[in-house]
């Protein structure tokens, strides 16, 4: 069983900036990882996404002020967020796809691949 854990949510202004983080307990080196959003009374958005192989990719609302990497030493996935605008209010998630394999796309336009989701973490920009 793969648990992902995230952490790193907060309140901040506008114009601020948070590190999110996410732990996984059974860390798959070469998995397609994405973070997620969804806020209160909307449907759960895409935000980014990493391939195995490396490859980024960011929905247009964030593109440019968010950035997604991992550390395969700390079992992690981050996102790093700057310029926080008060539209990025939202409880983040963490979601796995350890089954992704080289020349497969790893994207978070297709959330029904991730298998494995975190509790969220919720930011609040004001």
């Amino acid at each position: 069983q793969v648990q992902l854990v995230e952490s790193g949510g907060g309140s901040v202004q506008a114009g601020g900036s948070l590190k999110l983080s996410c732990v996984v307990s059974r860390w798959i080196p070469k998995a397609c990882m994405g973070w997620f959003r969804q806020a209160l009374g909307k449907e759960r958005e895409g935000v980014a996404s990493l391939g195995g192989d490396g490859t980024t990719r960011y929905a247009d609302s964030v593109k440019g002020r968010f950035t997604i990497s991992r550390d395969d030493a700390k079992n992690a996935l981050y996102l790093q967020m700057n310029s926080l605008k008060p539209e990025d209010t939202a409880m983040y998630y963490c979601a796995a796809n350890p089954f992704w394999t080289y020349g497969a796309i790893c994207s978070y336009t297709r959330p029904g691949d991730f298998g494995y989701w975190g509790q969220g973490t919720q930011v609040t920009v004001s």
